[in-house]
């Protein structure tokens, strides 16, 4: 991770933030993360294993009008970016580069999640989240870095949309 390249806002400034706006969220520091596996194996042993816990997957997408979307599923489903795109309406998906994830998300590769919505509403990202994930009451994100995890209750990353001015879009997979 380049540790010279500073985040628009760091995890510190995110979690000072949360705690102004009384956001509820267990906060969890532990090394850094970069997939979904690497996660999966310090879960159980950081977060206990729980059925109502919500592991996720978040994916920085374009359409082919250069349209920038965040998609957040459950860590284990299973993506086919082409029913994606019918789904939710775009031309076809690809994968946005690292470079644009900074400019538009403000994270590194790894750290993208939800809470990154705090920098994509300015640049006109759009977030659509999985409806299974409607099913789990606790969501497990980064705030903004991959060395830490938040857990956090369905309604508080609510809360969380409407403080930022985020209309979070539900889609099936």
């Amino acid at each position: 991770m380049d540790h010279h390249l500073k985040l628009p806002i760091s995890s510190k400034q995110l979690l000072k933030q949360l705690d102004e706006w009384n956001i509820v969220y267990k906060h969890f520091t532990h090394k850094p993360l970069i997939s979904v596996n690497e996660s999966k194996i310090i879960q159980e042993k950081l977060f206990g294993i729980n059925k109502d816990n919500g592991h996720i997957k978040n994916l920085y997408l374009r359409d082919k009008k250069k349209n920038n979307i965040l998609f957040v599923a459950h860590q284990d489903a299973i993506i086919n970016l082409k029913l994606l795109a019918e789904n939710i309406n775009v031309g076809r998906l690809s994968f946005g580069s690292h470079e644009r994830l900074m400019e538009n998300l403000g994270v590194l590769p790894g750290a993208v999640s939800p809470f990154a919505m705090i920098n994509g509403v300015k640049n006109n990202v759009t977030i659509f989240l999985d409806s299974k994930l409607k099913s789990y009451k606790n969501i497990f994100a980064h705030p903004l870095e991959n060395n830490q995890t938040l857990e956090i209750k369905f309604d508080q990353l609510e809360k969380f949309f409407k403080k930022i001015y985020v209309t979070p879009y539900w889609t099936d997979l």
